[in-house]
């Protein structure tokens, strides 16, 4: 039985590269994009315009496909780095996700693989964290963890229920093809164009885009019917990660605060990134982020889906090709 791929979100970051992996194979897949998104189709790529939201919108995505194993890859998702749980936030993230549960159910998916997140994770303070099997929007903190851990209980009482769905949790995803406005890949783009005022002390567990995707398919292929399997890499100072981009591209050293000055100055820093129109890095949330434990293993997604992310070094090399290959295009 020949294998179509459903990819929901497919303009992001993630859903993006998915896409352009499962072109490079020549695989067939149809990639959901918003009412207002274009993109171009191929041979046997094509794209359906619809919003999660809405779910009479997703019936085109399955429409016409018989006598086929369909796999659905659920990317598409609101990533915020706010406090606090928008309306549209939630209506995306959670209600969208049961419109894609109902859908795989009413269809014939063969499976559903579900880009969590580990923040959706509790944290627990000094410990190496592990997949967990139960998820509680009140053990998380911040408006974007918390709708990730509804939608992924969600999910996982579907697969109790006899949906064959797998969860995949990311960590800080960075690297090329990013079209979607990724605060790690802004991080990156300030600092080359001299934007970034100043460097926090703190960091998290950064990861490749393209090795995400790749677990995302190993998990659809490979992984065990209501598992969990965090896609992560280790754990990077912020000023390691500049350290790299100036090593490659140059740049000037900038001023490192402290956490505390970094949260006393967010709303300042919030301000000057209003000033120049630009969407602020350092919020109360993402400082948070930073100093929180991430010490997470992917021991199981290498054991059971051969996963292995590379290091940030050629990650950043090839993030900063991508930009300036946009800024040459522009």
């Amino acid at each position: 039985m020949k294998k179509i791929y459903i990819v929901t979100g497919a303009n992001g970051h993630l859903g993006s590269t998915i896409m352009r992996i499962l072109k490079r194979r020549g695989e067939e897949a149809r990639g959901l994009i918003l009412p207002s998104e274009s993109a171009e189709d191929s041979l046997k790529i094509h794209y359906i315009k619809g919003d999660v939201r809405d779910r009479e919108s997703l019936k085109p995505l399955f429409a016409g496909i018989k006598n086929r194993e369909i796999v659905v890859v659920h990317t598409a998702g609101i990533i915020d780095i706010s406090e606090k749980v928008s309306e549209r936030m939630y209506d995306v993230n959670v209600n969208g996700t049961k419109n894609i549960i109902e859908l795989c159910k009413e269809f014939p998916v063969k499976r559903l693989v579900y880009v969590s997140s580990v923040h959706a994770i509790p944290e627990k303070k000094s410990r190496v964290l592990e997949e967990v099997s139960q998820f509680s929007s009140d053990l998380v903190e911040g408006g974007y963890a918390k709708t990730k851990a509804e939608a992924t209980r969600a999910v996982l009482e579907a697969a109790k229920e006899g949906l064959d769905a797998v969860v995949v949790h990311p960590s800080g995803i960075l690297g090329p093809y990013d079209m979607s406005g990724n605060h790690l890949v802004q991080l990156v783009t300030d600092y080359i164009h001299g934007r970034l005022p100043a460097c926090v002390r703190g960091g998290y567990d950064f990861v490749d885009v393209r090795d995400v995707a790749k677990g995302c398919l190993m998990a659809a292929e490979k992984g065990k019917k209501g598992e969990c399997y965090i896609l992560s890499n280790r754990h990077y100072e912020v000023s390691d990660v500049l350290k790299m981009v100036k090593e490659i591209k140059g740049g000037k050293t900038l001023p490192e605060l402290p956490m505390w000055v970094a949260k006393a100055a967010a709303p300042v820093l919030g301000l000057y990134a209003k000033c120049r129109k630009e969407r602020p890095l350092y919020t109360r949330y993402s400082l948070y982020t930073l100093n929180s434990n991430d010490k997470f293993s992917h021991d199981k997604a290498t054991r059971e889906l051969n996963y292995h992310p590379r290091d940030l070094y050629v990650t950043i090399k090839d993030t900063i090709r991508w930009v300036c290959s946009k800024k040459k295009k522009a």
